[in-house]
């Protein structure tokens, strides 16, 4: 489906509710944990991640297989083979550059995740809510950078001992010591990135302001994008990295992305439209359940390769990790060209 490509108004309003506004309660409800969370024992700490094996996160992105199939047309056997090829090609080159350089291979973990999240919303802002405020490529492309640099790069600002622990412990895999990543959180580096991207938040929400005032779009879509905007904001300067990025994956990025895979399945659409969320839903855990099976064995296989896995919170939070990192470049492969198929760019 285009994103310019009108929804009938009760697909709409059942994939707002619980693919964006499902999302606005959880963080919400979830904010007390989030806020305590410094003071829980690490294994209720990491429960999001836990939660994401089988809660969404993983699965998000387990259906890739299907994606040519329901979005050009592809005969299931291609499509099956073109994805499963990406993911090996990909998975494999990523997986080796954790083992080679694991330093780099982590700031390039943070960039894919910046570009991906980014563009996961700018694909829900245009369809999902109907944002007309960004018509252009170049205003599309600046508020991927706002929506993705929201998780990645907001808890470096409120947070920076904890996500140096976090960048640490996943080079840490590979015997590798994180020290070159240092200047990354110095306090000058820090203002500078809250300075730079503060000043880019601003200039995406004042130039959607102002197609909103000169008539060129409906003001309502830019009120979600500005308010979703803020509101993770401060969230994400709130809420300690590691629980604030597991609930964010489980329950915003990850709900959305369904949430788009679901209008490619007509029988996904014909429940939805009915209200039916169960059943749409459990056609999707159907669909993604072997992805998400071989998406634990590529956790296995990083803990077996790597040459100081501990069986620690901490330590299997990183193998987790690196483990969703080799996952997620053939995903954004993937995802990246859904966006060009269908016009987001």
């Amino acid at each position: 489906m285009a994103v310019g490509e009108r929804l009938p108004a009760d697909l709409r309003a059942a994939l707002d509710r619980w693919g964006v506004r499902a999302s606005w309660v959880a963080l919400g409800a979830t904010l007390p944990f989030g806020l305590l969370a410094p003071g829980l024992p690490p294994v209720l700490r990491y429960a999001p991640f836990l939660a994401s094996v089988l809660l969404f996160g993983l699965p998000h992105g387990a259906v890739d297989h299907l994606v040519p199939a329901r979005l050009a047309g592809s005969g299931l056997a291609r499509s099956v083979a073109v994805v499963v090829a990406v993911y090996a090609v990909l998975g494999a080159g990523y997986g080796l550059w954790w083992a080679l350089a694991p330093v780099s291979a982590f700031v390039g973990f943070v960039a894919v995740t910046l570009a991906h999240w980014g563009q996961g919303d700018v694909y829900a802002l245009l369809a999902l809510a109907g944002a007309e405020h960004l018509p252009t490529r170049a205003e599309r492309a600046l508020a991927l950078v706002v929506r993705g640099g929201l998780p990645m790069l907001v808890p470096l600002v409120g947070h920076p001992e904890r996500y140096r622990e976090v960048a640490a412990a996943l080079v840490g895999l590979f015997a590798a010591d994180a020290g070159a990543l240092g200047p990354a959180f110095a306090p000058a580096t820090r203002a500078g990135v809250a300075a730079g991207f503060g000043a880019l938040t601003l200039l995406a929400l004042a130039l959607g302001a102002r197609r909103v005032r000169r008539g060129e779009a409906a003001r309502r879509p830019w009120l979600v994008d500005a308010g979703e905007t803020l509101g993770l904001w401060a969230y994400f300067l709130l809420v300690p990295p590691v629980v604030a990025i597991g609930l964010y994956f489980c329950f915003w990025h990850a709900t959305r992305h369904i949430a788009r895979l679901e209008l490619l399945d007509p029988s996904a659409r014909e429940s939805l439209a009915a209200g039916d969320l169960t059943g749409a839903l459990r056609r999707f855990a159907r669909d993604a359940a072997p992805a998400t099976a071989g998406g634990l064995l590529v956790v296995a296989g990083v803990w077996a390769a790597a040459p100081r896995p501990s069986a620690g919170p901490e330590g299997l939070l990183a193998v987790y990790l690196v483990a969703i990192a080799v996952l997620t470049l053939p995903h954004v492969a993937v995802v990246t060209w859904m966006d060009l198929r269908q016009g987001v760019w």
